[in-house]
């Protein structure tokens, strides 16, 4: 799209249209206690690159605004790939010029591409034959004249489905006569179109005319504003076409992507950087729905603050090395993609989209020396309050070590929410993990995790107490591997559980033999103010206190993950 308000027709149709979707996405973000199954688990192959890391997925639509908005300090860091922007002079935005944000653009190492139908105003644009060759070869002399040295493409037109008047004749016309003219007067410089709407269904015609024409773009472009999970289908159709018509496959540029309810939402956008990497995708750009000058959404606002999506790219941003093949269970839900640096003792992941418990089973480390024994693996994720909500960084959720086991490990993600982006990052055992004995007590109320009267036997009831130097105030942490733990009672040897291994909210704790079952094992999940989430596996739910009390002797249990001070615990060792 080239502009905001000219738009609002087509904005209403795409929100209207994905109604429905949106609808059964909000029930996603309800708690879901069971267990990771094939549905909700992400495969990465650490041992199986297939393309140089590029970031292909970092450009936007009017990401930049000016020489100077958004700051070199907020574009720099998610290291973005290529902006589309207007041509010098253009009409269509009061903002975004081409040569203006030239240098802030290169500081960043990105590219550009010259949309050069957005010299017009106006949604259809204001076109007319009697100055477009005109507009066209002024543009073209600017450019040259200017000497920058990122220019990756020309666009001709934009959305030809959406704003072609047929009055004007035919856009296959308009095409060739346009495409002619740019080569007269620029011979090298690739070009790129058709620059079709979700609609691709005029591809074949366009290419055809092209193919008769000696016209074929250097570069096909598309946009994709619905839904991620349209892309490999989109992308297979179009390389059916250019097959069938002896075309040498093309480069693809998505020059817009995400819907308007997806922008600014790490979850929505993690599937679309998955897919673009996996299907080898040249460039993508996020789409332009709000305001220019925010990088396609992941600022607040023109020039703002990080929202919960920038922190998405800067993981993406930080990526090295090479992809490596990432493998969800379906086109919609988790996704993901990967990278292994080039030393090949690093390996992260941006993951997102499932909802409820989900993982990520990480296979092939046995192909990376480093990374073949005992890992660390360290869990964040960024949130998703809102486009317009600032975010100042992401929340680690765990920093642990794990056995590699036949060149696996699966990193466990309870209560995944939908609309949240999340960043593993696995590197060699930098000895990380919480095992010992520690004094366990509730930020809440300060009071320290107990057994029912000090009891040792074999199904007290666990509560807080008054801190003192009780044996049954100590706490083992013992490493169970993938991130859990048994927290084992120093006076009594049994292990923390839930009665009756209840998933409801309300489950009491108490202490039992060591039976091997799931709810004697605990997740970690530091929040990253030195406290920690104490998570049951089995049932997905917190440790905390009834009704939040203050009182010595009040019942520990669990509990859905509500906010709560009395579901954060710190630890003293002992």
């Amino acid at each position: 799209m080239s502009t905001a308000n000219i738009r609002a027709g087509r904005t209403t149709a795409l929100l209207a249209a994905l109604a429905l979707a949106a609808a059964a996405a909000s029930l996603d973000t309800a708690p879901a206690h069971a267990a990771a199954t094939a549905s909700t688990t992400l495969v990465v192959n650490a041992g199986q690159s297939f393309r140089p890391v590029t970031h292909v997925a970092t450009g936007s639509l009017y990401g930049l605004a000016d020489a100077s908005t958004p700051s070199d300090s907020l574009v720099e860091p998610i290291k973005p790939n290529t902006f589309v922007q207007m041509p010098a002079g253009g009409h269509q935005q009061p903002t975004g010029d081409i040569l203006v944000v030239a240098p802030e653009a290169a500081k960043a190492g990105a590219k550009l591409v010259d949309r050069l139908s957005d010299a017009y105003a106006g949604w259809p644009y204001q076109f007319s034959w009697s100055n477009w060759f005109s507009l066209v070869d002024q543009q073209i002399a600017k450019v040259q004249a200017s000497g920058i040295k990122n220019l990756a493409a020309y666009a001709l037109w934009n959305e030809s489905d959406n704003t072609w008047l047929s009055s004007n004749g035919t856009f296959e016309d308009f095409w060739t006569k346009t495409y002619r003219e740019v080569r007269s007067k620029d011979a090298t410089t690739p070009i790129q179109g058709p620059s079709l709407s979700d609609n691709i269904s005029d591809m074949q015609n366009f290419l055809q005319n092209a193919v008769a024409t000696n016209t074929v773009p250097d570069i096909l472009a598309w946009h994709e504003l619905e839904n991620s999970s349209k892309i490999a289908g989109d992308i297979a159709t179009v390389t059916t076409i250019e097959k069938n018509l002896g075309i040498t496959p093309r480069p693809i540029a998505i020059e817009e992507y995400a819907a308007p309810s997806q922008v600014g939402v790490p979850g929505a956008l993690v599937g679309y950087i998955a897919k673009f990497e996996r299907l080898g995708v040249h460039d993508a750009e996020l789409a332009f729905w709000n305001q220019s000058g925010a990088l396609g959404d992941l600022l607040t606002a023109r020039g703002g603050s990080p929202n919960g999506a920038y922190w998405l790219y800067k993981w993406y941003a930080d990526m090295s090395g090479n992809m490596v093949t990432t493998t969800p269970p379906a086109q919609t839900g988790i996704d993901g993609a990967a990278a292994v640096n080039s030393a090949g003792n690093q390996l992260s992941v941006v993951v997102g989209g499932g909802s409820g418990d989900s993982a990520v089973v990480v296979n092939g480390l046995s192909s990376l020396s480093a990374l073949s024994s005992k890992v660390n693996v360290k869990v964040e994720y960024t949130p998703s309050p809102g486009r317009t909500v600032a975010v100042s960084g992401p929340t680690t959720l765990s920093n642990s070590t794990y056995t590699v086991s036949g060149g696996s490990i699966t990193v466990p993600i309870s209560a995944m929410n939908a609309t949240y982006g999340y960043h593993i990052v696995i590197t060699p055992a930098s000895g990380t993990s919480l095992a010992g004995t520690y004094q366990i007590k509730n930020v809440n109320s300060g009071l320290a995790l107990d057994t029912q009267n000090s009891g040792t036997a074999q199904g007290t009831l666990v509560d807080q107490a008054t801190p003192s130097s009780s044996t049954t105030q100590s706490w083992t942490l013992a490493d169970a591997g993938s991130g859990y733990y048994k927290i084992v009672n120093k006076a009594s040897g049994l292990v923390l559980g839930i009665t009756n291994m209840s998933t409801s909210d309300g489950g009491t704790a108490l202490i039992w033999g060591d039976s091997g079952t799931a709810d004697h094992l605990w997740q970690l999940v530091a929040d990253g103010s030195g406290h920690y989430k104490i998570v049951n596996k089995n049932s997905g739910l917190l440790l905390g206190v009834t009704n939040m009390s203050t009182s010595s002797g009040a019942q520990v249990l669990q509990w859905d993950d509500n906010g709560t001070a009395d579901h954060l615990w710190t630890l003293t060792a002992r």
